[in-house]
């Protein structure tokens, strides 16, 4: 990411679309994908939307919440375009990633930057470059434009195999459950193959799986090491992940929804179609709700059209997702495994925050766990508690606050620019900095 004299929105957007050209990623694709995290960054930033329609023309405000909406799911994970680039191998994921962390960058020039700006940019960045393999070096300590990243790109690495792909799901913070329940399905998954191979009869087993929890439980997180697990073992032929909610598949008129959602499963096709809040296709009343139905029914026929090279992870509340699959019978045939996801404790938010400090090359000082701890036990917990997404939306804040207190460093050392204080955690911001939804 560039530091003062950065690019801006149009012109990091300009040259995002080189990189996309170049690894042949459909245009408008990549440049709807970009806008969408750019609004979500600079989502707090007053006048933001009015300098974002600037790069994309005919754009209303509604437009950028809407694409904001779209970007939120990007603000801590790899985009759904340098997924498929990284699953695939491209020579260009690390040109994109950089792309896209230029193009975070310039989101903070949106409008009126926000301390949150800030934060959320960084975080976004590190996000995109880590998933390339390159790794962020320096933060920058000045609000405008965002924090300054250097690269350093990492030689093409092999594809992961199945035991790689399991050693990082049990790496990660927490879930216990959930790692016996996929290490579970892989064994079974294994086996049916093996017993294929071996010319012996297997029951058919469905691969498609229901992820219940919370929000900010890892869900999507274990869902793209599903698909490159399942990949691995030789079940999906390309193991992308593309993760959807209801308005990426439900269109404005009756008989478009079809088509909408049969375009939609077509790009997970080899891999994984990931439903958020997949509930939400289903809930109401009948006429205030057929264009959801009429997603359900084109997604049961897609799945059993391509069967044997797709899987369909779909997610939300343990309650509404009991009813969502008894509403079809076709959902019920074919949803046969649930996995639960509990919320972390305050120690594993705790490692959480810590890990995605040293993911965007920040470090908290003890004082500043001390301070982490003491607001988790001031926190309510509930359904609208979002888990490792409060940990995410900390440090952002974090972030903004720790450039604000540099603003008049004029030559900060390396620690000052690393370390988040315990002050860099204080509540005592603006109202419309604390209110920005996660």
């Amino acid at each position: 990411m560039s530091g003062e004299g950065g690019l801006s929105l149009q012109q990091a957007l300009a040259a995002l679309l080189e990189v996309a050209v170049r690894a042949g990623v459909e245009e408008n694709r990549a440049r709807t994908e970009a806008l969408s995290l750019a609004a979500a960054l600079a989502e707090s930033a007053p006048g933001a939307p009015t300098d974002w329609a600037k790069a994309f023309p005919g754009a209303t405000t509604q437009d950028f919440f809407d694409a904001a909406v779209r970007g939120r799911r990007w603000r801590g994970a790899p985009t759904a375009v340098l997924t498929e680039l990284v699953t695939a191998g491209s020579p260009e994921k690390i040109p994109y990633a950089e792309a896209l962390a230029e193009l975070a960058s310039a989101s903070c020039t949106l409008g009126e930057p926000t301390m949150r700006v800030v934060g959320n940019a960084s975080v976004a960045a590190a996000a995109q470059l880590q998933a390339a393999g390159a790794r962020p070096l320096q933060v920058a300590s000045t609000p405008t434009p965002a924090a300054a990243v250097a690269v350093e790109p990492k030689p093409e690495e092999p594809a992961k195999t199945v035991d790689e792909l399991l050693a990082e799901l049990d790496e990660l913070t927490g879930l216990e459950r959930v790692k016996r329940e996929v290490h579970r399905q892989v064994a079974v998954l294994r086996v049916e193959k093996l017993r294929t191979e071996a010319g012996l009869k297997s029951p058919t087993i469905t691969r498609h799986l229901v992820f219940v929890g919370n929000p900010g439980t890892g869900k999507t997180t274990v869902a793209r090491l599903v698909s490159g697990i399942y990949k691995a073992l030789g079940l999906l032929s390309k193991g992308q992940l593309v993760e959807v909610d209801r308005s990426e598949l439900v269109a404005g008129y009756l008989g478009q929804t079809a088509t909408k959602t049969a375009e939609v499963v077509a790009s997970a096709a080899g891999g994984v179609l990931f439903i958020d809040e997949a509930y939400s296709l289903t809930a109401g009343d009948l006429g205030a709700d057929q264009y959801g139905r009429e997603a359900v029914d084109t997604l049961v026929k897609e799945m059993e059209d391509r069967r044997d090279d797709l899987v369909v992870i779909v997610a939300g509340y343990p309650e509404p997702m009991a009813v969502f699959i008894a509403a079809n019978p076709g959902l019920a045939s074919r949803f046969r495994t649930t996995i639960a996801f509990d919320d972390y404790s305050d120690d594993e938010l705790t490692d959480i925050l810590t890990g995605l400090c040293e993911g965007a090359d920040y470090e908290l000082v003890p004082e500043a766990l001390e301070r982490f701890r003491h607001i988790l036990t001031e926190t309510p917990r509930g359904q609208s508690f979002g888990n490792g997404r409060f940990a995410r939306n900390t440090l952002e804040a974090a972030i903004g606050r720790h450039a604000w207190r540099l603003r008049d460093v004029t030559a900060p050392t390396t620690d000052q620019l690393r370390q988040i204080l315990a002050e860099d955690l204080s509540d005592e911001v603006s109202d419309n900095e604390q209110g920005e939804e996660a």
